[in-house]
């Protein structure tokens, strides 16, 4: 069992050292349910197994050793060499290829509920979502609130909240689902969405904006345009860039591609059923529907909706639209 568990771990760390260099793409949902079975396994085997062993040598250790006094005792020897309560205790000890795995499986199992239909971690790793999400914010993303999905396949299981018109949604990006990305729902299914010079209407509503203060952004050193926008129940801020044409460039090929059109002044897309718009809130910094397409809703991974720490700044905790 020792060369099996070591062999077992070496793979694992193997992985994670390939997914680390660029190797692989890595698949953490996916790991952590592996590590679950693998140490689940270890810890059923401990329990009914490997641990009734070692309590049966104890026994037979405890028992020959009362024996030996009971025998010792007849000829007048009350005293005996020897702990037996520390033998027992290295008898019944783990061995350390136990410890590393039916050991962590309470730790692994608690994690991998938390992270599978609760709440899961998120690390902001680019500019597209500002204003309202920097890079380094640390977030909580609501796994329940759309329904709950079985872990590394995220097919549904229940029924939940249907995705609205301004949440902050991560989901599985559509042209690599192992990536997880996050932006803001700007269309549901049925609608028609315009983005047309740089303002945005739905089924032919422009959306209401108001200029308020410039946003000073301290990675770019520069400033640039914000805007109030109402859109669903809640308004949000957004920033759009002058230097940056209205226009959509460079777009990829995706399903249901027939659904836009495409001008200098932008694009207009209709929603097919069962798919999504998402835009960023850094309108003119971000890679989103209309470069991509629409978000299938088997690709939804949760709502975001608080941040939970920065370590450049702190004051960023807290909830947000």
């Amino acid at each position: 069992m020792q060369a099996l568990t070591s062999a077992v771990l070496g793979a694992f760390v193997a992985y994670v050292g390939a997914w680390y260099f660029g190797m692989v793409d890595g698949n953490f949902a996916l790991l952590l349910f592996l590590a679950t079975v693998v140490t689940g396994a270890y810890w059923l085997a401990e329990r009914f197994f490997f641990l009734p062993k070692r309590q049966q040598v104890a026994a037979a250790l405890e028992a020959q050793s009362l024996k030996r006094h009971e025998e010792l005792s007849k000829l007048g020897i009350a005293r005996v060499d020897g702990d037996l309560s520390e033998a027992k205790k290295n008898i019944l000890a783990q061995p350390w290829w136990l410890d590393w795995t039916a050991g962590l499986f309470p730790v692994i199992i608690a994690v991998f509920l938390l992270r599978s239909f609760l709440f899961e971690p998120f690390k902001i790793p680019s500019g597209s979502m500002i204003p309202t999400l920097l890079v380094g914010d640390l977030i909580l993303v609501n796994k329940f609130h759309y329904g709950l999905r079985l872990p590394v396949l995220n097919t549904k299981i229940t029924e939940g909240a249907v995705p609205q018109r301004g949440d902050v949604m991560v989901f599985r990006y559509p042209p690599k689902p192992s990536l997880d990305y996050i932006k803001r729902v700007v269309g549901v299914p049925g609608d028609e969405v315009a983005y047309l010079n740089k303002r945005l209407t739905i089924n032919g509503q422009p959306l209401e904006t108001l200029s308020v203060p410039e946003f000073f952004d301290e990675d770019a050193m520069r400033y640039f345009k914000q805007f109030e926008e109402g859109l669903g129940d809640n308004k949000h801020r957004l920033l759009n860039d002058d230097n940056r044409p209205a226009f959509v460039p460079g777009t990829s090929e995706f399903e249901f591609k027939g659904n836009c059109r495409y001008s200098v002044e932008g694009v207009v897309c209709k929603v097919p059923e069962g798919h999504y718009f998402m835009m960023g809130d850094n309108r003119d910094n971000s890679l989103d529907s209309r470069y991509w397409g629409f978000v299938p809703d088997k690709n939804i991974v949760g709502k975001a909706f608080f941040v939970w720490m920065n370590f450049g700044n702190p004051k960023r905790i807290g909830s947000f639209n």
